[in-house]
């Protein structure tokens, strides 16, 4: 079976979509900057030998890259301090293991 009889391609013109507000339009902008051409993001489909399912599977690929576009920005990470009881562990362990490796040492009398 030829899958190029059943391929599909969906395009999003996102200068001209009412379904994006500005902000949102622009975050899409800034996001999906590579996978624009001319503001139009296109999403190509042939897996599958039915146009159908490649119809579904172009519109979920279609819904994912714009969702994650469109997402707010993760927040920013709040540095956190190691707890005093973790560097004080950390700290004997490696007394220990300085010990130990002393310990194997020769004695250069």
């Amino acid at each position: 079976m030829n899958t190029a009889d059943s391929r599909v391609e969906l395009r999003l013109d996102l200068t001209t979509t009412s379904a994006l507000g500005p902000r949102l339009r622009t975050r899409a902008f800034e996001r999906l900057d590579g996978k624009l051409v001319k503001g139009v993001l296109t999403v190509t489909a042939s897996q599958q030998r039915s146009q159908q399912q490649n119809r579904e599977a172009a519109r979920e690929r279609m819904a994912q890259i714009l969702a994650e576009a469109i997402a707010p920005p993760p927040k920013k990470r709040k540095p956190t301090r190691v707890s005093r009881g973790a560097d004080e562990r950390r700290l004997a362990e490696k007394h220990r293991r300085a010990e130990t490796k002393r310990l194997r040492r020769p004695d250069d009398d």
